[in-house]
């Protein structure tokens, strides 16, 4: 990867390591990494603020609040979303869905035995839950994806969400860009990790182009919100009328 080359006007077609075939131990390491990461960098943040923005609409539901998060990889942002629920008294059933199996078993093995969130291996724009999400979050998830396949789990999301959906993922722009690579190095994170997390940054959309998917996906503008959180985090927040 030649960073002087890269033109943030447009998105990067270089692909992630994380994406090709590799050992259960080195994705592991990577994932471990990438959360260590969501950590320093507050990555948890935009899910939590919308979360507590809608728990108003919680209350009138008769069973536990059913939330899947579509891209789970370690699990962490899930296991975070279970102490959130259990700090508030509130019962949920959580689902956490990935495409790669051994992301699916390792989530499985970083989890407590007492967690009772579930591991799903699935491809979403297949998937058909047993019951319907009140919640599908995602977590630097949405830039692996093309514009098509973005677009089709825009629609997945909007025809299963009963109450919405939150899309948590990168803004793409040089600073953050040359900032993470600095990071990573001095962190000494995994070299895959080094690597994709650079190229997360250089796939991942800017403002204008969420507008446009989301209208290629039949929404409305005031059917959502595009936010931006720091570091680096752009975000896509979908409230449905309780």
């Amino acid at each position: 990867m030649r960073p002087d080359s890269l033109d943030f006007s447009q998105r990067t077609r270089l692909t992630e390591l994380m994406d090709e075939p590799c050992s259960r131990e080195v994705l592991r390491a990577c994932l471990r990494d990438i959360a260590r990461t969501n950590r320093w960098t507050l990555g948890y943040r935009p899910v939590f603020h919308w979360l507590n923005e809608v728990a108003a609409a919680f209350a009138p539901l008769a069973g536990p609040l059913r939330i899947l998060d579509v891209g789970c990889g370690y699990g962490d942002l899930l296991r975070r979303v279970e102490q959130w629920a259990h700090a508030r008294g509130l019962a949920v059933e959580l689902t956490g869905l990935d495409l790669n199996p051994d992301a699916t078993a390792i989530a499985t093995e970083a989890s407590p035995a007492s967690s009772q969130i579930k591991w799903v291996t699935a491809d979403v724009l297949t998937y058909f839950p047993p019951q319907r999400p009140h919640l599908v979050v995602s977590s630097l998830f949405a830039h692996h994806l093309s514009e098509e396949q973005i677009i089709q789990f825009l629609r997945w999301m909007e025809e299963r969400a009963q109450m919405g959906w939150f899309i948590n993922d990168l803004s793409r722009a040089p600073i953050p860009y040359h900032l993470f690579r600095a990071f990573a190095w001095l962190m000494r994170l995994h070299p895959f990790v080094q690597y994709d997390g650079a190229v997360s940054i250089a796939r991942s959309f800017l403002p204008a182009e969420w507008q446009s998917l989301c209208a290629a996906a039949g929404l409305r503008d005031e059917d959502f919100e595009i936010r931006a959180f720091k570091p680096a985090r752009l975000c896509v927040a979908r409230s449905k009328q309780p």
